[in-house]
Formats: structure tokens, sequence, C-alpha cells
């Protein structure tokens, strides 16, 4: 999906209410969108330790403009499975990032350390 607003909408018609009881969290999903405009923010909160964070920055439930209690995980997996249509974890992300020199540079200091103790 392209905007908030309809997985918000998608979310109505999944548990009840209204848009505006589940667009904060759909926002919070692709708030990344602010950092890198294209499907590669997804890589920051598409997977399920996001998931779990959403569940711990709005709580367990949210209640619906129906009064109607609904799972603020179940909320999170609708919003990745409807962009990804799965639920990656996050190394399944990190794994397809190609390693570059300058993330390795604390690499060398820890190589000498193990050597100097096998020694």
């Amino acid at each position: 999906m392209s905007h908030c607003h309809y997985h918000a909408l998608s979310s109505v018609r999944k548990w009840g209410g209204e848009a505006s009881d589940y667009l904060p969290l759909h926002q919070w999903f692709d708030k990344s969108k602010e950092i890198l405009a294209d499907p590669r923010h997804r890589a920051l909160r598409h997977h399920a330790e996001g998931i779990f964070m959403l569940e711990s920055l709005f709580g367990t439930t949210i209640v619906n403009a129906d009064g109607r209690e609904v799972p603020v995980r179940l909320i999170g997996e609708q919003h990745v499975m409807e962009d990804l249509g799965t639920i990656p974890s996050f190394a399944d992300w990190a794994r397809l990032i190609e390693p570059q020199a300058w993330m390795m540079r604390g690499q060398p200091k820890l190589v000498a350390v193990e050597a100097n103790m096998a020694a």
C-alpha cells in the first residue's frame, strides 16, 4: 500500500472503528520515509521486531471508536503483510546488506586482540 491512510481503512474493514483509530500506528511504520523515500525505508521497521516495538510503544491493545479492543500486534502484522506479503525478521533484511569497508573499521582491532590472546 502506498499510504498510511489506506492501511488505516483496511484496519477499519477488519476491526471496525474509524481510520483515525489506526492511523498513528500505521504512520509509525512509515515514519522512516523521512530519511529514505523509497521501499528500502521498510528495513527499519517492517519486520517481526518492528511489530513488537509497535506494541511496546502503543500498548498491547487499542480501543477503537466502536469500543472494540484490538491487539496492536495484529495491526502491525496487517501493515507489514500488506506491504511485503510476509513478515520477515530483521536478519532477513540484514542478509541483503553487502558489507562495505567503512562498516568494518572496528574489525582489525578485534582481530589483533584475538591473535594476541591465542599466543
